[in-house]
């Protein structure tokens, strides 16, 4: 019988530094999208308090380990269970990763046609958003590191972008 090897969805393909940008993958334990049923959006922001620390997130923001991710969803880093929400495991369908290092806004800027600089995204804040284009969803983690989130069969493709892009912003300076 054939051994299989589980491979994350950036397996051999990070870390890349170029000038003084890091990429790394993020690899959450579990990812769970709660999609809270009409009338129980309080109840499950409540039960999910007392889970993880974090209620549900407004519309674009991130709390903790919630991450608003489209309309009446949210996705949850790690495995949960609640009552009153559609709860679904995410765990192998999205590759994450982080894009920190100075100068990290104006590589972001050659690929996403949203305002990123931090005067105007701040800290928890997320978009839903297009990458070159690839769909993502982007989340300012600190003063120059951001997650970007896309779908699995994606990956390889988003980091070509970055790479690129991460290129054109090292060659400047």
């Amino acid at each position: 019988m054939a051994s299989l090897i589980a491979l994350t969805p950036c397996a051999g393909l990070l870390p890349l530094t170029i000038g003084a940008i890091t990429v790394t993958e993020v690899v959450p334990q579990a990812l769970t999208s709660v999609a809270p049923f009409k009338g129980h959006k309080k109840a499950v922001s409540e039960a999910l308090k007392a889970k993880v620390g974090a209620g549900l997130p407004a519309l674009n923001r991130r709390s903790g380990a919630v991450t608003w991710f489209g309309h009446g969803v949210w996705m949850v880093a790690g495995a949960v269970s609640v009552e009153g929400a559609a709860v679904t495991d995410q765990s192998d369908a999205w590759a994450v990763v982080e894009i920190k290092g100075a100068g990290v806004e104006d590589v972001l800027a050659r690929l996403v046609p949203v305002d990123l600089r931090a005067s105007v995204f701040k800290k928890g804040h997320v978009a839903k958003t297009m990458l070159a284009h690839l769909s993502v969803t982007v989340v300012r983690t600190g003063a120059d590191s951001f997650e970007i989130t896309t779908m699995r069969s994606m990956s390889k493709t988003l980091l070509h972008d970055l790479e690129v892009a991460m290129r054109g912003v090292a060659a400047r300076g």
